[in-house]
């Protein structure tokens, strides 16, 4: 399953916070079924039909059934660009 870093896991709760007062709210991955896949990150109310949900350091991230499949081996991370955005990066357990 998919787990976050402690910054991840940071970030997310913050734009939780900061897009949502929903009790499930958290931030939902999406996926198309590509050669090269293209994940898309959310803000979500709560999770869809089908969604897995990763739960760690009191940070909520869903994933749609594909995202889950593809990212069941890895890490995502997220940092602060020096303008403020956040940019997520994904890396492999170890």
């Amino acid at each position: 399953m998919l787990t976050l870093t402690e910054n991840a896991s940071t970030i997310v709760r913050d734009i939780t916070a900061q897009t949502s007062e929903a009790p499930d709210a958290g931030l939902r991955i999406t996926t198309d079924d590509t050669p090269e896949p293209a994940f898309a990150i959310s803000a979500a109310e709560g999770p869809q039909p089908g969604d897995a949900t990763v739960e760690q350091d009191g940070a909520t991230v869903y994933l749609d059934d594909l995202s889950a499949q593809q990212l069941g081996d890895k890490v995502l991370d997220a940092q602060l660009d020096p303008s403020g955005n956040v940019q997520f990066a994904l890396g492999q357990q170890v």
